[in-house]
């Protein structure tokens, strides 16, 4: 704008008489000279505002003090067998007094697998969020193998815990260091074969550049099933003896279900597991299936006794 003005200006001079057509060229090459400093000076300016406003965000968001923390006399959890108790849990949010969870009990033996399924916003996401202390108890208690996951230190809780989730969130790198992202100093060797066990080793090994190919943030260049496989292969190499799979296979079509599912029935075998599934044709082997309400546990059995009762689950089951 300043530049047009100039011109514009410069041929008044010209047309009155007080310059010529190379002092007006002339004029016009040191205006140009003078503004581009100014430009350059100007973006700088607005950048530097930019960096700042975000660098203020990120200072909010590393200075935050997390709400869950070790308790002072903290322990560490080790030898785990895996036997987790519910014991008359109640919960609700903080800045919220409506009950989530009230009074809910059960016990999944070491080494057995639980369902919870029923409808949304009953409160299943919760009680698998509460077992690594995502969030803490308002009432009663969680324990793993008798210890009170509270006087856990949170590391050590968390090391012992596997979490498939529906929502895959896959990193900017390649596809090793995100498998190894369960297990940051694990080996090739150590990593190839969760992907085997993940049943995905063959598609790595088909791509252009293997387990050094890049996928992009969030996994932009593999496929929903792809990277659910991914996401199994990393709690193979993890290795947990307690395994949570909140609705792994519910986004996929039948045919990635029925490859995934066979992933997840292998990487269940001898982990305490709880799972929550819409798709109640994955759980049918669970040990226990739990009716999850928001009046609380409406019915609990095997899929073939609850089938028997003709109540809520059958109600689901047929839908």
């Amino acid at each position: 704008l300043m530049y047009s003005v100039t011109l514009i200006y410069g041929g008044y001079l010209i047309a009155k008489g007080f310059m010529n057509v190379g002092d007006l060229a002339m004029y016009a090459l040191y205006i140009g000279i003078f503004i581009s400093p100014i430009q350059i000076l100007v973006e700088l300016i607005e950048m530097i505002q930019k960096g700042l406003a975000g660098f203020r965000r990120f200072l909010d968001v590393m200075e935050t003090e997390p709400e869950i923390k070790d308790a002072s006399d903290a322990e560490e959890l080790t030898d785990v067998k895996g036997l987790v108790r519910y014991e008359n849990v109640s919960f609700h949010y903080a800045d919220d007094d409506t009950s989530v969870l009230s009074h809910i009990s059960f016990e999944i033996p070491a080494g057995r697998s639980v369902a919870l399924v029923g409808p949304s916003g009953s409160g299943k996401t919760t009680i698998c969020s509460l077992l690594p202390r995502f969030y803490d108890v308002t009432g009663g208690r969680i324990t793993i193998d008798g210890k009170d996951v509270r006087t856990l230190t949170l590391k050590s809780l968390r090391s012992h815990i596997g979490v498939v989730q529906q929502d895959v969130y896959l990193f900017s790198g390649t596809i090793r260091d995100n498998i190894a992202y369960g297990k940051p100093d694990a080996s090739d060797e150590e990593i190839i074969d969760a992907a085997k066990r993940a049943n995905i080793h063959d598609f790595i090994s088909e791509l252009p550049d293997g387990y050094s190919t890049y996928v992009g943030e969030r996994g932009t260049r593999l496929s929903g099933g792809q990277k659910q496989r991914i996401s199994i292969a990393r709690v193979f190499l993890k290795n947990p003896p307690i395994l949570i799979l909140d609705e792994a296979t519910s986004a996929l079509d039948n045919e990635s279900e029925r490859r995934i599912q066979k992933s997840l029935e292998e990487l269940s075998k001898d982990r305490t597991t709880i799972t929550i599934a819409h798709r109640l044709s994955t759980i049918k082997n669970a040990d226990e299936i739990i009716v999850i309400t928001e009046d609380g546990i409406a019915e609990r059995g095997t899929h073939g006794s609850l089938l028997d009762k003709n109540g809520l689950y059958a109600h689901y089951y047929r839908a």
